[in-house]
C-alpha cells in the first residue's frame, strides 16, 4: 500500500470515528535467548498446535486463574457477533462465506488483531484457523498461556477476494466493531498483528518496522484510558521470511507483552 493511500485511509477512518463518537457510537454498548524453539515448524512449513478446549480465565502473575471485574463483555460480545454475521454494510458482505467476528475470552487481559480473514477462516466463520493461526496458537502457547485465555480478532471480519489489502471504505464499515470489542474486553495489552492492524489502530502511517519493539498508546473511545499496544509481525509474514532473526525479533515483542502483565516471562 502507498504511502499517500494509507494517509488518506487514516484520515478518513479518523474522521469517521470522530463522527461516530458525537453521535454516540456505534453499535450496542526453558531456552536460551537464541534458541527459537518456540516458533519451530516443521520442514513442511506447517506449525502443529493443538490447544486444549478447557474454558480457562485470565492468568495471575503467580500463574494461577484470576476473575477479572467484566460481567457485561459476553452478552456484549455475543449481540457484536451477531451484527457482523449479518453485516451488509459494504461489498465484502455479498462475496463472503462467514463472518468472522472474532473468538476467545471475554475477561482476556491480551488481545490480538490481525488485518482480516483469510480462506480458512472465511470458511469457518473463525480467525487464525489456518497455517498463520497455528502458528500464533504456537507463539501464545510459548508464552505460558493458551488460545482460551486471550482473545482473537481482525480489523476486517470479512475476507477481501484474494486476500488483498483492506480498502479505507471496508475499513470504515468494519473498524467500529472491532472496538465495541475492544471496549467490552478492556484488555490490558493489544497485540497488532502486521503493519495493517498497527497502523490502523494507532493511526499512522510508520512501518511495522518503526512501531514494532516497544509499546505504544492505543485510544479505544472518549473517556477511556490509553491501551497498550505492541506491535509486530504477522504470522503469515513470519512463514514467509521464516528466518533466526525475524523469529527472535517476534520473540522479543512477547516476552515483553508477558513481562508487562506480570507473567512469568519464558528464556
Amino acid at each position: 500500500m502507498g504511502m499517500e493511500r494509507q494517509v488518506e485511509m487514516n484520515k478518513a477512518v479518523r474522521q469517521h470515528l470522530e463522527m461516530a463518537d458525537f453521535f454516540g457510537g456505534f453499535l450496542v454498548k526453558g531456552k536460551r535467548a537464541n534458541d527459537y524453539s518456540p516458533l519451530q515448524a516443521t520442514e513442511a512449513g506447517e506449525v502443529r498446535s493443538t490447544p486444549e478446549t478447557a474454558e480457562i480465565q485470565p492468568m495471575s502473575q503467580s500463574g494461577k486463574a484470576t476473575t477479572r471485574d467484566n460481567p457485561d463483555a459476553t452478552n456484549v460480545l455475543e449481540e457484536i457477533a451477531a451484527e457482523v454475521r449479518k453485516c451488509c454494510k459494504c461489498g465484502l458482505g455479498s462475496t463472503r462465506t462467514h463472518g468472522v467476528p472474532g473468538e476467545g475470552n471475554p475477561n482476556a487481559r491480551l488481545m490480538f488483531v490481525g488485518e482480516a480473514p483469510g480462506a480458512d477462516e472465511d470458511a469457518q466463520g473463525r480467525p487464525f484457523v489456518g497455517r498463520a493461526g497455528q502458528l500464533l496458537d504456537k507463539i501464545v502457547v510459548a508464552c505460558g498461556l493458551k488460545r482460551q485465555d486471550v482473545f482473537i480478532g481482525n480489523i476486517l471480519k470479512c475476507r477481501p477476494p484474494d486476500n488483498r489489502d483492506p480498502r479505507p471504505d471496508e475499513i470504515i464499515s468494519c473498524l467500529p466493531y472491532l472496538q465495541q470489542q475492544i471496549e467490552a474486553i478492556k484488555p490490558e495489552i493489544i497485540v497488532a498483528l502486521g503493519a495493517h492492524a498497527a497502523r490502523t489502530l494507532l493511526d499512522t502511517n510508520k512501518s511495522i518496522g518503526q512501531l514494532r519493539g516497544h509499546f505504544e498508546e492505543y485510544y479505544p473511545g472518549l473517556g477511556l484510558p490509553p491501551i497498550k499496544l505492541m506491535a509486530t509481525y504477522h504470522p503469515a509474514y513470519i512463514l514467509r521470511n521464516y528466518t533466526p532473526d525475524t523469529r527472535r525479533k517476534v520473540w522479543e515483542d512477547m516476552k515483553k507483552v508477558v513481562a508487562e502483565l506480570g507473567l512469568p516471562v519464558p528464556e
